[in-house]
């Protein structure tokens, strides 16, 4: 377990402790950010082209690093100070959005600075496999192992508040007041999330066995066996990946199916996101109950069955209000999801071996994304703006019907068991 100071012990025994609420608080800050940001970006691509191809292309950008650099980024985190990674990751953030912010203040052409989206977007997203992997892999020594599901919800909770119910609609109307202003306030609250994880008390680096230095290429090698080896977290790893390739399917286009289908305002397509974050919030907060009234196994296979619902009701409608439903039902599933899966993970594999463990898991988790970025940009071209709701749905009916001999809560529960 990661060394920390004899004060962080005896106040986290208490409760979450002093270090839980300031990663809590960071986290909530940068996501409200990232909120205003995610909503600003792709309506800056559509400013820029309506073409489904280039417009997912934002996504594509910003997902595809988690394909190529998921695996470096793990067994990094295994290496150094997590607590210090994650601030410096925030600060190199912020002056990311700075760049992006000039070129805009400075009136650059618009194919020139789409690229420059592009390009921003993709180190965006290696700061992402850097500052996620650390952030999951901290926080079995910031709480007790009986407590992570409960920090994980709360965690969630604020990260759906903030990111995704009030960030989407103050991006939407920044927007439209100057087109750089929502990208400076990102920036800004990238640097008060750094201040306040530079803040956390103790050192959170991993033991190692300083005698015996290994490389990389070793290190990557070690979590890649381990996880391939677990069965049941192996299967959870690939279930995630057919999930986010279809969510991110759908959402590379679903920008210009606002505003082209709904039609809807740039600040209508804020607003709706923040409604839809309310499942999410709801999600993040009731998914440990959720959990022990069906059960961990159960649960997986109720949001399916939600998303494969949610996918249908938007590829058959024109209505706000449907999607509306629909998006929120999505979103409760996904943090339900995420909150299980989470905790399941921090409480099965070794402190020594989370952040490579945690990178192999996203590399399959998350390295599906800019395939379904892709997707959804070539059938949006190529089939109209509803073709990856129709292809997410069937897509998550076969996932369904695949996992059935292999996640259920016997099989949890035994997993649980032989870690302990």
């Amino acid at each position: 377990m990661a060394k920390t100071d004899q004060t962080q012990s005896e106040t986290r025994a208490a409760g979450l402790g002093a270090n839980f609420y300031k990663l809590w608080v960071a986290s909530g800050i940068s996501n409200f950010g990232d909120g205003v940001r995610l909503t600003a970006m792709p309506l800056l691509a559509a400013t820029i082209t309506r073409d489904p191809l280039l417009v997912a292309g934002v996504s594509f950008a910003g997902s595809a690093p988690w394909l190529l650099f998921a695996l470096v980024a793990g067994a990094i985190v295994d290496r150094v100070d997590r607590r210090t990674m994650m601030w410096s990751v925030q600060v190199f953030r912020m002056g990311l959005m700075g760049v992006l912010s000039a070129a805009i203040l400075m009136g650059s052409d618009g194919m020139v600075l789409l690229a420059l989206l592009y390009l921003v977007a993709f180190l965006l997203g290696i700061g992402e496999t850097l500052f996620d992997n650390a952030a999951q892999t901290i926080m079995p020594s910031v709480v007790r192992k009986d407590q992570l599901q409960v920090a994980n919800g709360r965690l969630y909770a604020a990260e759906e508040v903030t990111n995704r119910f009030a960030g989407p609609p103050v991006g939407g109307f920044l927007f439209v007041a100057a087109v750089a202003l929502p990208l400076l306030f990102d920036a800004v609250t990238f640097g008060l999330g750094a201040l306040l994880i530079f803040a956390m008390a103790g050192s959170y680096t991993p033991s190692r066995d300083a005698a015996s230095p290994t490389k990389i290429r070793h290190d990557i090698a070690e979590g890649l066996r381990w996880l391939w080896r677990h069965r049941l977290l192996r299967t959870l790893g690939i279930m995630t990946g057919v999930f986010n390739m279809t969510g991110f399917a759908t959402f590379s286009i679903f920008v210009l199916y606002v505003l082209e289908i709904l039609g809807l305002s740039e600040t209508g397509y804020g607003l709706l996101l923040a409604i839809t974050a309310a499942g999410g919030v709801i999600g993040s907060l009731v998914a440990p109950h959720l959990a022990r009234l069906f059960g961990d196994g159960p649960s997986f296979y109720i949001i399916i069955g939600m998303g494969v619902i949610e996918a249908l009701a938007i590829g058959l409608t024109s209505s706000p209000v449907v999607v509306t439903v629909a998006m929120i039902t999505a979103g409760l599933g996904a943090m339900w999801w995420n909150v299980i899966a989470v905790a399941l993970r921090q409480s099965i594999v070794p402190d020594h071996l989370l952040g490579r463990v945690n990178s192999v898991y996203r590399l399959l988790a998350w390295g599906t994304m800019p395939v379904g970025a892709a997707i959804g940009g070539f059938m949006g071209n190529a089939f109209g703006l509803r073709s990856p709701y129709f292809f997410a749905a069937a897509v998550l009916v076969m996932l369904g019907v695949a996992i059935i001999p292999i996640v259920s809560n016997r099989s949890i529960a035994q997993a649980r068991a032989e870690a302990d």
